[in-house]
């Protein structure tokens, strides 16, 4: 009988043991690309959150933007006129009056511009220079009126039938005013003296009989637009803003109430 120990280790055959590192081998290089797959999964996520967060704050609009302002080229409210100031100041215009109401009724420039004029009871009312009353005011009237602008609607202050030809003498010929074409607008242009140094949102906004004064001045050289605000330059002349025509968009009337000069 043989007496020494059984050795109890089991001695793989080579080609097993060749199998076996190949496993290993394998599901290592198996752990590292399904790693690095993890990896690559996580930035890309990481980027495209980044991208996502991008693209959010570029769509987000700064607190300190704000919408454009009405200028030249923006339909005025309600009559398609052009270059109208947001915001209501004292001003007028000049034209043809049809579809007379009880409160008020529309006006037709010479331009083809539709104004509504409102009418209230502190409206005053003439006719030629008299003193006169609403039933003066007729269709097919040529009716000046001043008041309240906002776009092209005017509240009436004061209703001027068959008004004088001129408020005032200009110290040139005016040339007729272009009427408003949407897409089209007029070459620039210069007429009498535009005041030295004048920077289109120059001066103050002036009201009452000055802002009437100087509205009615403008009307009287160049009708077709509407008058929207009267503004004071700083060498005491005012600018008188116009809408509504393709041209001219900026009246210059004088310390005396004459037209000096138009663009």
């Amino acid at each position: 009988m043989n007496n020494q120990p059984t050795n109890r280790r089991t001695t793989q055959p080579a080609d097993e043991q060749s199998r076996q590192q190949g496993a290993r081998r394998l599901l290592s290089s198996r752990r590292g690309w399904i790693v690095a797959a993890a990896a690559t999964v996580a930035v890309i996520g990481l980027s495209g959150c980044a991208a996502t967060s991008t693209a959010a704050t570029s769509a987000t609009p700064s607190a300190t933007s704000t919408a454009p302002a009405a200028g030249h080229g923006m339909p005025a409210a309600g009559g398609g006129g052009s270059n109208a100031r947001s915001g209501a100041a004292e001003g007028g215009t000049v034209g043809t009056v049809s579809a007379v109401t009880s409160s008020g009724f529309t006006l037709t420039t010479s331009a083809g511009q539709k104004v509504t004029v409102k009418e209230a009871s502190s409206t005053t009312y003439k006719k030629g220079s008299s003193s006169s009353s609403v039933s003066a005011v007729t269709a097919n009237s040529t009716a000046l009126v001043l008041g309240i602008v906002n776009g092209t609607t005017i509240t009436a202050a004061q209703i001027t039938v068959q008004p004088a030809s001129s408020a005032a003498t200009a110290s040139y010929t005016p040339s007729p005013a272009v009427p408003f074409k949407q897409g089209s607008p007029s070459a620039a242009k210069n007429e009498g003296q535009i005041p030295t140094n004048y920077t289109e949102g120059d001066g103050t906004i002036v009201t009452g009989t000055t802002a009437d004064k100087a509205a009615e001045a403008a009307l009287g050289s160049y009708s077709g637009g509407v008058v929207d605000r009267v503004v004071k330059l700083s060498n005491g002349e005012y600018e008188v803003h116009f809408i509504g025509v393709n041209w001219p968009h900026h009246i210059f009337v004088s310390t005396a109430f004459e037209v000096v000069g138009a663009f």
